[in-house]
Protein backbone atom coordinates (compact mmCIF):
# COMPACT_ATOMS: atom_id res chain seq x y z
CA UNK A 1 0.00 0.00 0.00
CA UNK A 2 2.67 2.28 0.94
CA UNK A 3 4.52 1.46 -2.46
CA UNK A 4 0.83 2.65 -3.97
CA UNK A 5 1.02 5.52 -2.07
CA UNK A 6 4.57 6.56 -3.08
CA UNK A 7 3.92 5.83 -7.22
CA UNK A 8 0.72 8.19 -6.89
CA UNK A 9 2.23 10.53 -4.70
CA UNK A 10 5.32 10.40 -7.33
CA UNK A 11 2.79 11.31 -10.33
CA UNK A 12 1.40 14.20 -8.66
CA UNK A 13 5.12 15.84 -7.96
CA UNK A 14 5.44 14.97 -11.96
CA UNK A 15 2.66 16.52 -12.90
CA UNK A 16 2.86 19.64 -10.73
CA UNK A 17 6.60 20.24 -12.10
CA UNK A 18 5.99 19.07 -15.77
CA UNK A 19 5.51 22.12 -18.34
CA UNK A 20 2.11 22.95 -19.53
CA UNK A 21 1.87 23.32 -23.32
CA UNK A 22 -1.21 24.46 -25.58
CA UNK A 23 -2.10 23.50 -28.76
CA UNK A 24 -1.18 26.81 -29.96
CA UNK A 25 2.22 26.04 -28.88
CA UNK A 26 2.41 23.35 -30.84
CA UNK A 27 0.88 24.74 -33.90
CA UNK A 28 3.61 27.55 -33.71
CA UNK A 29 6.28 25.44 -33.60
CA UNK A 30 4.57 23.08 -36.58
CA UNK A 31 4.32 26.04 -39.20
CA UNK A 32 7.94 27.29 -38.10
CA UNK A 33 9.51 24.13 -38.98
CA UNK A 34 7.29 23.51 -41.72
CA UNK A 35 9.73 22.94 -45.19
CA UNK A 36 6.79 23.87 -47.27
CA UNK A 37 6.16 26.81 -45.77
CA UNK A 38 9.91 28.24 -46.16
CA UNK A 39 9.68 27.27 -49.82
CA UNK A 40 7.12 28.46 -50.69
CA UNK A 41 8.65 32.46 -48.91
CA UNK A 42 11.74 31.62 -50.36
CA UNK A 43 10.44 31.37 -53.47
CA UNK A 44 8.02 34.46 -52.88
CA UNK A 45 11.31 36.47 -52.75
CA UNK A 46 12.62 34.56 -56.00
CA UNK A 47 9.29 36.18 -58.19
CA UNK A 48 10.72 39.43 -57.01
CA UNK A 49 14.37 38.67 -57.98
CA UNK A 50 12.69 37.35 -61.50
CA UNK A 51 10.79 40.65 -61.57
CA UNK A 52 13.88 42.42 -61.54
CA UNK A 53 15.45 40.78 -63.75
CA UNK A 54 12.75 41.00 -66.43
CA UNK A 55 13.23 45.21 -65.87
CA UNK A 56 16.51 44.98 -66.38
CA UNK A 57 16.37 43.27 -69.72
CA UNK A 58 13.15 45.04 -70.97
CA UNK A 59 14.11 48.45 -69.73
CA UNK A 60 17.42 49.22 -69.22
CA UNK A 61 20.37 49.00 -71.88
CA UNK A 62 23.07 46.55 -72.92
CA UNK A 63 26.32 47.47 -73.24
CA UNK A 64 29.05 45.30 -74.90
CA UNK A 65 32.59 45.67 -75.43
CA UNK A 66 33.21 43.44 -78.58
CA UNK A 67 36.97 43.19 -80.20
CA UNK A 68 38.25 40.60 -83.01
CA UNK A 69 41.32 40.80 -85.03
CA UNK A 70 41.82 38.55 -87.98
CA UNK A 71 44.35 38.17 -90.22
CA UNK A 72 45.02 36.47 -94.03
CA UNK A 73 47.94 36.39 -95.35
CA UNK A 74 48.44 35.49 -98.74
CA UNK A 75 51.22 33.76 -100.59
CA UNK A 76 51.76 36.07 -104.12
CA UNK A 77 52.71 34.40 -107.31
CA UNK A 78 53.09 37.97 -109.49
CA UNK A 79 56.18 37.71 -111.46
CA UNK A 80 56.46 33.86 -111.38
CA UNK A 81 58.22 34.92 -107.54
CA UNK A 82 56.89 33.73 -104.56
CA UNK A 83 56.26 36.17 -101.60
CA UNK A 84 54.67 35.93 -98.40
CA UNK A 85 52.34 38.56 -97.54
CA UNK A 86 50.81 39.15 -94.45
CA UNK A 87 48.55 41.86 -95.92
CA UNK A 88 48.25 41.96 -99.82
CA UNK A 89 49.81 44.62 -101.79
CA UNK A 90 47.85 44.20 -104.75
CA UNK A 91 48.80 41.05 -105.99
CA UNK A 92 46.76 38.74 -108.58
CA UNK A 93 48.34 35.64 -108.52
CA UNK A 94 47.97 34.26 -105.04
CA UNK A 95 47.34 31.63 -103.05
CA UNK A 96 45.07 32.59 -99.89
CA UNK A 97 41.15 33.50 -99.32
CA UNK A 98 39.17 35.92 -101.66
CA UNK A 99 40.44 39.33 -101.68
CA UNK A 100 36.91 40.24 -101.69
CA UNK A 101 36.14 38.15 -98.21
CA UNK A 102 38.74 39.32 -96.44
CA UNK A 103 40.22 42.74 -97.52
CA UNK A 104 43.76 41.61 -96.08
CA UNK A 105 41.70 40.83 -92.47
CA UNK A 106 39.37 42.22 -90.11
CA UNK A 107 40.14 45.20 -86.82
CA UNK A 108 37.41 45.68 -84.19
CA UNK A 109 37.22 46.66 -81.07
CA UNK A 110 33.97 48.55 -80.12
CA UNK A 111 31.64 49.32 -77.49
CA UNK A 112 28.02 48.40 -78.19
CA UNK A 113 24.77 50.00 -76.55
CA UNK A 114 21.41 48.35 -77.36
CA UNK A 115 18.28 49.61 -75.95
CA UNK A 116 14.69 48.09 -75.60
CA UNK A 117 12.13 50.31 -76.70
CA UNK A 118 8.29 50.74 -76.42
CA UNK A 119 8.37 47.51 -73.70
CA UNK A 120 5.88 49.79 -70.47
CA UNK A 121 2.98 46.87 -71.74
CA UNK A 122 5.58 44.35 -71.71
CA UNK A 123 6.83 44.97 -68.13
CA UNK A 124 3.40 45.32 -67.14
CA UNK A 125 2.62 42.09 -68.45
CA UNK A 126 5.50 40.12 -66.51
CA UNK A 127 4.19 42.59 -62.81
CA UNK A 128 0.68 41.16 -63.24
CA UNK A 129 2.30 37.51 -63.80
CA UNK A 130 4.36 38.30 -60.92
CA UNK A 131 1.81 39.28 -58.94
CA UNK A 132 -0.01 36.45 -59.24
CA UNK A 133 2.54 34.03 -58.38
CA UNK A 134 3.28 36.12 -55.42
CA UNK A 135 -0.48 35.80 -54.10
CA UNK A 136 -0.74 31.86 -55.31
CA UNK A 137 2.63 31.85 -52.96
CA UNK A 138 1.21 33.51 -50.30
CA UNK A 139 -2.57 31.26 -50.66
CA UNK A 140 -0.32 27.94 -50.85
CA UNK A 141 1.29 28.99 -47.35
CA UNK A 142 -2.18 29.70 -45.95
CA UNK A 143 -3.39 26.05 -46.56
CA UNK A 144 -0.46 24.36 -45.78
CA UNK A 145 -0.53 26.10 -42.54
CA UNK A 146 -4.52 25.09 -42.20
CA UNK A 147 -3.64 21.55 -43.19
CA UNK A 148 -0.96 21.48 -40.25
CA UNK A 149 -3.36 22.79 -38.07
CA UNK A 150 -5.57 20.16 -38.87
CA UNK A 151 -2.90 17.43 -38.41
CA UNK A 152 -1.21 18.96 -35.78
CA UNK A 153 -4.84 19.45 -33.57
CA UNK A 154 -5.70 15.40 -34.26
CA UNK A 155 -2.69 14.44 -32.90
CA UNK A 156 -3.12 17.08 -29.56
CA UNK A 157 -6.18 14.92 -29.19
CA UNK A 158 -4.98 12.07 -29.29
CA UNK A 159 -2.30 13.33 -26.49
CA UNK A 160 -5.13 14.56 -24.54
CA UNK A 161 -7.20 11.11 -24.73
CA UNK A 162 -4.35 9.70 -23.32
CA UNK A 163 -3.28 12.11 -20.55
CA UNK A 164 -7.33 12.49 -19.39
CA UNK A 165 -7.16 8.60 -19.25
CA UNK A 166 -4.41 8.18 -17.18
CA UNK A 167 -5.67 11.12 -14.87
CA UNK A 168 -8.67 8.81 -14.78
CA UNK A 169 -7.13 5.69 -13.19
CA UNK A 170 -5.77 8.05 -11.09
CA UNK A 171 -8.49 9.23 -9.74
CA UNK A 172 -10.06 5.02 -9.82
CA UNK A 173 -6.86 4.03 -7.87
CA UNK A 174 -7.43 6.84 -5.17
CA UNK A 175 -10.88 5.51 -4.91
CA UNK A 176 -9.67 1.98 -4.36
CA UNK A 177 -7.28 2.77 -1.95
CA UNK A 178 -9.63 4.89 0.31
CA UNK A 179 -11.84 1.72 0.06
CA UNK A 180 -8.80 -0.85 0.63
CA UNK A 181 -8.33 0.66 4.12
CA UNK A 182 -11.51 0.76 5.21
CA UNK A 183 -11.54 -3.34 3.56
CA UNK A 184 -8.12 -3.92 5.81
CA UNK A 185 -10.24 -2.78 9.05
CA UNK A 186 -13.04 -5.24 8.59
CA UNK A 187 -11.10 -8.12 7.39
CA UNK A 188 -9.78 -7.19 10.85
CA UNK A 189 -12.84 -7.21 12.02
CA UNK A 190 -14.13 -10.59 10.65
CA UNK A 191 -16.68 -8.72 8.68
CA UNK A 192 -15.39 -9.72 5.05
CA UNK A 193 -12.80 -12.48 4.26
CA UNK A 194 -9.37 -12.46 3.35
CA UNK A 195 -10.60 -13.59 0.38
CA UNK A 196 -12.32 -10.08 -0.50
CA UNK A 197 -9.36 -8.33 0.50
CA UNK A 198 -7.27 -10.22 -1.38
CA UNK A 199 -9.80 -10.02 -4.77
CA UNK A 200 -9.56 -6.21 -4.13
CA UNK A 201 -6.12 -5.83 -4.15
CA UNK A 202 -6.51 -7.89 -7.95
CA UNK A 203 -8.50 -5.05 -8.71
CA UNK A 204 -6.56 -2.63 -7.64
CA UNK A 205 -3.26 -3.74 -9.33
CA UNK A 206 -5.68 -4.05 -12.56
CA UNK A 207 -5.99 -0.33 -12.65
CA UNK A 208 -2.16 0.39 -11.73
CA UNK A 209 -1.54 -1.50 -15.41
CA UNK A 210 -4.31 0.35 -17.06
CA UNK A 211 -2.95 3.82 -15.84
CA UNK A 212 1.13 2.72 -16.73
CA UNK A 213 -0.60 1.56 -20.46
CA UNK A 214 -2.82 5.26 -20.86
CA UNK A 215 0.90 6.56 -19.62
CA UNK A 216 3.04 4.96 -22.31
CA UNK A 217 -0.10 6.01 -24.88
CA UNK A 218 0.11 9.48 -24.14
CA UNK A 219 4.19 9.66 -24.40
CA UNK A 220 4.17 7.42 -27.41
CA UNK A 221 1.70 10.13 -28.87
CA UNK A 222 3.65 13.26 -27.34
CA UNK A 223 6.84 11.74 -29.30
CA UNK A 224 4.63 11.55 -32.28
CA UNK A 225 3.57 15.12 -31.98
CA UNK A 226 7.01 16.76 -31.08
CA UNK A 227 7.72 15.34 -34.55
CA UNK A 228 5.50 16.56 -36.47
CA UNK A 229 6.19 20.40 -34.57
CA UNK A 230 10.23 19.85 -34.55
CA UNK A 231 10.24 19.34 -31.08
CA UNK A 232 13.50 17.68 -29.48
CA UNK A 233 12.69 18.53 -26.08
CA UNK A 234 11.56 15.30 -24.02
CA UNK A 235 10.70 16.94 -20.65
CA UNK A 236 7.84 15.80 -19.05
CA UNK A 237 4.83 18.53 -20.23
CA UNK A 238 0.90 18.78 -18.97
CA UNK A 239 -1.35 19.78 -22.29
CA UNK A 240 -3.90 21.96 -21.52
CA UNK A 241 -7.47 20.80 -22.51
CA UNK A 242 -8.69 22.50 -25.29
CA UNK A 243 -12.20 23.49 -26.86
CA UNK A 244 -12.32 23.58 -30.51
CA UNK A 245 -15.55 25.50 -31.87
CA UNK A 246 -17.13 25.47 -34.74
CA UNK A 247 -16.39 28.28 -37.47
CA UNK A 248 -18.81 29.45 -40.02
CA UNK A 249 -16.95 30.79 -43.02
CA UNK A 250 -18.33 32.40 -46.01
CA UNK A 251 -18.05 30.51 -49.31
CA UNK A 252 -16.99 33.15 -51.30
CA UNK A 253 -14.19 33.82 -49.37
CA UNK A 254 -13.04 30.35 -49.27
CA UNK A 255 -8.91 29.87 -49.30
CA UNK A 256 -9.30 26.97 -51.04
CA UNK A 257 -11.66 28.13 -53.57
CA UNK A 258 -9.16 31.18 -53.51
CA UNK A 259 -6.79 28.43 -54.91
CA UNK A 260 -8.71 27.75 -57.87
CA UNK A 261 -9.77 31.74 -58.88
CA UNK A 262 -5.73 32.04 -58.39
CA UNK A 263 -4.68 28.99 -60.61
CA UNK A 264 -7.34 30.58 -63.40
CA UNK A 265 -5.45 33.82 -63.05
CA UNK A 266 -2.40 32.46 -63.61
CA UNK A 267 -3.26 30.62 -66.53
CA UNK A 268 -4.68 33.55 -68.33
CA UNK A 269 -0.98 35.49 -67.79
CA UNK A 270 0.80 33.35 -68.88
CA UNK A 271 -0.83 33.47 -72.16
CA UNK A 272 -0.91 37.04 -71.92
CA UNK A 273 3.42 36.57 -72.28
CA UNK A 274 2.88 34.09 -74.41
CA UNK A 275 1.04 37.09 -76.53
CA UNK A 276 4.17 39.21 -76.27
CA UNK A 277 6.36 38.12 -78.93
CA UNK A 278 3.54 38.86 -81.64
CA UNK A 279 4.21 42.13 -80.93
CA UNK A 280 6.54 44.92 -82.38
CA UNK A 281 9.92 44.66 -80.69
CA UNK A 282 11.88 48.06 -81.31
CA UNK A 283 15.71 48.75 -80.21
CA UNK A 284 17.82 51.24 -80.44
CA UNK A 285 21.70 50.49 -81.05
CA UNK A 286 24.77 52.28 -81.48
CA UNK A 287 28.31 51.51 -81.36
CA UNK A 288 31.88 53.35 -81.23
CA UNK A 289 35.46 52.32 -81.82
CA UNK A 290 38.05 50.84 -84.06
CA UNK A 291 36.63 48.90 -87.15
CA UNK A 292 39.21 48.64 -90.01
CA UNK A 293 39.56 45.65 -93.03
CA UNK A 294 43.29 46.62 -93.55
CA UNK A 295 46.11 47.19 -92.01
CA UNK A 296 47.28 51.12 -92.68
CA UNK A 297 43.61 51.79 -91.87
CA UNK A 298 43.50 51.84 -87.82
CA UNK A 299 42.60 55.55 -87.96
CA UNK A 300 39.36 54.33 -88.92
CA UNK A 301 37.86 55.17 -85.23
CA UNK A 302 34.28 55.76 -85.70
CA UNK A 303 30.17 55.82 -84.33
CA UNK A 304 27.46 54.04 -85.94
CA UNK A 305 23.78 54.09 -84.93
CA UNK A 306 20.16 53.31 -85.64
CA UNK A 307 17.05 51.20 -84.62
CA UNK A 308 15.98 47.76 -85.60
CA UNK A 309 12.58 46.25 -85.84
CA UNK A 310 11.34 42.98 -85.32
CA UNK A 311 7.54 41.73 -85.73
CA UNK A 312 6.28 38.19 -86.29
CA UNK A 313 3.93 38.60 -88.77
CA UNK A 314 3.03 34.51 -89.47
CA UNK A 315 4.06 31.17 -87.19
CA UNK A 316 1.79 28.80 -88.22
CA UNK A 317 -1.26 29.02 -85.87
CA UNK A 318 1.36 28.51 -83.38
CA UNK A 319 -0.54 31.37 -81.40
CA UNK A 320 -4.09 29.96 -82.19
CA UNK A 321 -3.10 26.69 -81.03
CA UNK A 322 -2.01 27.91 -77.48
CA UNK A 323 -5.18 29.83 -76.87
CA UNK A 324 -6.83 26.56 -77.46
CA UNK A 325 -4.52 24.84 -74.95
CA UNK A 326 -5.28 27.96 -72.21
CA UNK A 327 -9.03 27.19 -72.69
CA UNK A 328 -8.95 23.85 -72.29
CA UNK A 329 -7.07 24.53 -68.84
CA UNK A 330 -9.19 27.06 -67.86
CA UNK A 331 -11.98 24.28 -68.46
CA UNK A 332 -10.03 21.25 -66.67
CA UNK A 333 -9.50 23.90 -63.78
CA UNK A 334 -13.25 24.99 -63.07
CA UNK A 335 -14.54 21.31 -63.61
CA UNK A 336 -11.81 20.55 -60.47
CA UNK A 337 -13.60 23.43 -58.66
CA UNK A 338 -17.19 22.78 -58.96
CA UNK A 339 -16.13 18.98 -58.24
CA UNK A 340 -14.18 20.11 -55.12
CA UNK A 341 -17.29 22.32 -53.62
CA UNK A 342 -19.39 19.19 -54.41
CA UNK A 343 -16.64 17.41 -52.02
CA UNK A 344 -16.48 19.89 -49.47
CA UNK A 345 -20.57 20.09 -48.92
CA UNK A 346 -20.61 16.51 -48.76
CA UNK A 347 -18.16 16.29 -46.51
CA UNK A 348 -19.52 19.08 -44.35
CA UNK A 349 -23.04 17.71 -43.94
CA UNK A 350 -21.52 14.30 -42.83
CA UNK A 351 -19.99 15.58 -40.14
CA UNK A 352 -22.36 18.00 -38.83
CA UNK A 353 -24.87 14.82 -38.71
CA UNK A 354 -22.06 13.08 -36.91
CA UNK A 355 -21.40 15.62 -34.25
CA UNK A 356 -25.29 16.23 -34.35
CA UNK A 357 -25.76 12.54 -33.25
CA UNK A 358 -22.25 12.37 -30.85
CA UNK A 359 -24.38 15.63 -28.95
CA UNK A 360 -26.94 13.11 -28.49
CA UNK A 361 -24.74 10.07 -26.94
CA UNK A 362 -22.74 12.27 -24.87
CA UNK A 363 -25.71 13.85 -23.28
CA UNK A 364 -27.00 9.93 -22.15
CA UNK A 365 -23.84 9.22 -21.24
CA UNK A 366 -23.39 12.29 -18.86
CA UNK A 367 -26.88 11.05 -17.30
CA UNK A 368 -25.97 7.71 -16.91
CA UNK A 369 -22.84 8.40 -14.91
CA UNK A 370 -24.78 11.13 -13.16
CA UNK A 371 -26.83 8.03 -11.47
CA UNK A 372 -23.64 6.08 -11.38
CA UNK A 373 -21.94 8.32 -9.04
CA UNK A 374 -25.54 8.25 -6.81
CA UNK A 375 -25.64 4.18 -7.00
CA UNK A 376 -21.49 4.15 -5.96
CA UNK A 377 -22.21 6.59 -3.07
CA UNK A 378 -24.84 4.15 -1.62
CA UNK A 379 -22.11 1.28 -2.46
CA UNK A 380 -19.57 2.77 -0.31
CA UNK A 381 -21.57 3.08 2.87
CA UNK A 382 -23.18 -0.41 2.39
CA UNK A 383 -19.51 -1.61 1.59
CA UNK A 384 -18.27 -0.10 5.24
CA UNK A 385 -21.25 -1.13 6.54
CA UNK A 386 -20.40 -4.98 5.66
CA UNK A 387 -23.92 -5.24 3.43
CA UNK A 388 -22.72 -5.60 -0.14
CA UNK A 389 -20.63 -8.03 -1.33
CA UNK A 390 -17.46 -7.13 -2.86
CA UNK A 391 -17.53 -8.76 -6.43
CA UNK A 392 -20.70 -6.34 -6.24
CA UNK A 393 -18.39 -3.50 -5.74
CA UNK A 394 -15.70 -4.24 -8.16
CA UNK A 395 -18.13 -4.63 -10.55
CA UNK A 396 -19.70 -1.42 -9.96
CA UNK A 397 -16.11 -0.01 -10.09
CA UNK A 398 -15.48 -1.32 -13.33
CA UNK A 399 -18.79 -0.39 -15.07
CA UNK A 400 -17.89 3.71 -13.80
CA UNK A 401 -14.91 2.80 -15.38
CA UNK A 402 -15.86 1.67 -18.50
CA UNK A 403 -18.78 4.14 -18.71
CA UNK A 404 -15.87 7.30 -18.00
CA UNK A 405 -13.98 5.99 -21.08
CA UNK A 406 -16.65 5.82 -23.67
CA UNK A 407 -17.59 9.50 -22.25
CA UNK A 408 -14.37 10.40 -23.42
CA UNK A 409 -13.68 8.76 -26.46
CA UNK A 410 -17.22 10.38 -27.51
CA UNK A 411 -15.83 13.75 -26.19
CA UNK A 412 -12.74 13.58 -28.01
CA UNK A 413 -14.25 12.16 -31.22
CA UNK A 414 -16.48 14.94 -31.23
CA UNK A 415 -13.31 17.77 -30.84
CA UNK A 416 -11.87 15.81 -34.07
CA UNK A 417 -14.83 16.44 -35.52
CA UNK A 418 -15.26 19.67 -35.12
CA UNK A 419 -11.29 20.22 -36.36
CA UNK A 420 -12.27 18.37 -39.10
CA UNK A 421 -15.18 20.24 -40.13
CA UNK A 422 -13.48 23.79 -39.47
CA UNK A 423 -11.12 22.17 -42.09
CA UNK A 424 -12.89 22.15 -44.59
CA UNK A 425 -15.11 24.96 -43.72
CA UNK A 426 -11.99 27.26 -44.84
Amino acid sequence: MRIAILILLAFMMNTVQAQKRSLDFYLGKAKAFSPLVNQAQNENKIVGLDLELMKSILLRPEINVEASVLFAPIISHDNKKYRFEPVSNGATNYAGYDMALTDGGQYQSVVSLNQPLFNGSNLKAYSDKADVTRRINENRISLTEHELEKIVSHQYILCLKAQRSADMNVALLKELEDQLLIMQRLVENAIYKQSDLMLMQIEYENYKLSYESSLSDFKNNLYALNLLCGITDTSTVELKEIEPQLKNTSTNSSEFLNSFRLDSLNITKEQAINDLKYQPQVNFFANAGLNAVYVPAFNRFGVSTGLSLSWNIFDGNQQKIQKQKTNINLLTLDFEKQNFITQQEINKNNISNQIASLDKRILLTDTQLSKYDQLLKLYHVQLTQGEISVIDFKNMVKDIAAKKQDWLMLEMEKQALIISFNYWNY
